[in-house]
């Protein structure tokens, strides 16, 4: 990992100003962003509106009497199923299975991790995934602010002041669902952020490339979502059609060969990519932008573009140590350990984090192949890394490209009599819960049970490795990776094998040639230009 945290501190004044700029955008009337934005229909107008609600449930069944289609077009989406068959390893992927190194598993904690799905009311297996009033409209459409789903609550905002963490005398306040369903609007940085930005269980703990600072971006930070420029939302990239978000983490587009959308025509690639919108040749001109071109047959425009990742000031986690879990405080309690600046760095619910602000990626060539270490799957310790996800791709396929990658690292618990990974129940207030109990072995126990999977009883730890592409955080063109980054001994793509990169590759033997050819041409031509001057001379 390579971090530098002195190219960039978010200066603590930098939200006031950005306030100050939106305000004042928004009462000069910004005629052609209020009329791209404005909607036609006041919801606050609307009877079926006009009522107290007791729960969200209730909110959605006023929603669908107009919106008759919406419920069953969100039922057959990724957001809702948190299912994904991956058609060309046919694995079953998705939140539901799969098992990731930070918090692990969703199986035996549902009620906390579906605090971001989009329903109510996911408790444990037996949810009902074919009733539509248990679709959330609010958590997508929500413009107050003021809508806030809380971890053990299985999707449901808090209907009442609600203590959390219990006993910490901090309260969240009950949600007006009256308000928030008047004010119902687009989707919003916002609201996708709600759950995308804090995924993994913190602010910027699992992407690297999201996490808060995207909410309201300055143009170094995101020249797309720059709040005060272009002012990108989630939906601008990522074109939703029937409540259905294009883009998978599962079967990612590396190399999009399609030509720019343009409006009006049929076309069913993938809008969320560079080209959809730049085209093959992105940078206009010949000369040197012709040079930049002939990059992208090798390399992905997130290569050049995103030089670090966890810019905006919001640290990402790089590491998470679950095997040092469990030490408690000299009063024989839980206890935090914070860095100079203030982060969490050990919790003993969860272990010690490592944390980094401006990391430059790691590169490796992908092209969009995902394969999963999935619960079940044989795990050998002696290898040393378990790789969670392992990502296709090789300078000769004819399908990849060299893609920024944040790698990272775990060490979880597993089983090594059955030398599989685990899906341990953390979360909860019951007595096999980690975060109660601080003990292993019942809480791999409930959770693998729950997952319908074996356990022999026994637990050690495993180090294992996750690679996420980047894709977010895209920079100006002024402060891309520079040239001589790459084309460079010991540069950023160093590791990188398969292709000759200028600068990189230079062959001692063939330069020391080069060099001998040139001297001996230059001898050659003084030796040939004295003679004859000696000659003439004489």
């Amino acid at each position: 990992m390579t971090t530098n945290r002195s190219i960039r501190r978010v200066p603590p004044w930098r939200g006031l100003v950005l306030a100050v700029a939106l305000a004042g955008a928004a009462l000069a009337g910004s005629g052609a962003l209020a009329a791209g934005k404005a909607s036609t229909a006041d919801h606050g107008k609307f009877k079926e509106l006009q009522q107290s609600f007791a729960s969200g449930p209730e909110v959605t069944k006023a929603c669908l009497i107009c919106h008759t289609e919406a419920a069953k077009q969100v039922h057959s989406t990724k957001h809702w199923s948190w299912e994904f068959l991956n058609p060309a390893t046919d694995q079953k992927l998705g939140k539901k299975n799969v098992i990731n190194n930070f918090c692990i598993s969703v199986p035996s904690n549902y009620p906390f991790c579906t605090s971001c799905h989009v329903g109510y009311g996911w408790k444990d297996a037996n949810f009902d995934f074919t009733a539509e009033e248990n679709v959330d409209c609010l958590v997508c459409h929500d413009t107050t602010g003021s809508y806030r789903k809380l971890p053990g609550l299985a999707g449901h905002p808090p209907y009442q002041d609600t203590e959390i963490p219990p006993g910490s005398g901090k309260f969240a306040k009950a949600v007006d669902l009256t308000k928030v369903a008047q004010k119902v609007g687009r989707t919003s940085r916002d609201t996708c952020g709600a759950c995308h930005f804090f995924g993994g269980g913190g602010d910027g703990v699992k992407h690297g490339d999201m996490d808060s600072s995207l909410a309201a971006p300055d143009r170094e930070l995101d020249v797309h979502m720059d709040a005060t420029g272009l002012d990108f939302t989630c939906g601008t990239c990522h074109r939703t059609s029937s409540h259905d978000v294009p883009g998978s983490r599962y079967t990612p587009v590396a190399r999009d060969t399609e030509g720019a959308h343009i409006p009006g025509r049929q076309d069913d690639s993938l809008p969320a990519t560079c080209p959809a919108c730049h085209g093959q040749a992105p940078h206009k001109g010949g000369g040197h932008a012709a040079k930049l071109n002939d990059h992208t047959d090798v390399v992905a425009c997130q290569t050049c573009h995103i030089p670090q990742i966890a810019r905006g000031g919001v640290a990402t986690k790089m590491s998470w140590d679950w095997s040092t879990a469990g030490q408690m405080g000299p009063d024989g309690k839980p206890m935090l350990k914070k860095d100079e600046a203030g982060r969490v760095i050990y919790d003993s619910k969860k272990g010690d984090f490592v944390l980094g602000e401006n990391v430059v990626p790691e590169y490796r060539w992908f092209n969009g192949e995902v394969t999963y270490t999935l619960l079940g799957d044989k795990v050998d310790k002696s290898e040393g890394v378990t790789r969670i996800n392992r990502l296709g791709g090789s300078a000769e396929d004819g399908k990849s490209l060299i893609w920024p990658m944040k790698v990272f690292v775990g060490v979880q618990p597993y089983d090594p009599v059955n030398r599989t990974l685990v899906t341990p129940h953390t979360a909860g207030n019951d007595d096999t819960a980690y975060w109660k109990n601080f003990g292993w072995e019942k809480a791999i126990k409930t959770g693998m049970q729950v997952s319908g999977s074996a356990f022999s009883g026994q637990v050690d730890f495993v180090r294992t490795e996750m690679s996420w592409p980047i894709t977010h955080m895209v920079a100006p063109k002024e402060n891309a990776v520079r040239c001589g980054e790459c084309h460079m001994k010991g540069g950023r793509l160093e590791n990188i094998g398969g292709v000759y990169i200028p600068g990189r590759d230079a062959n001692p033997l063939i330069d020391l040639f080069g060099w001998l050819m040139a001297g001996g041409a230059l001898l050659g031509a003084l030796v040939h230009g004295g003679l004859r001057i000696v000659r003439r001379n004489g």
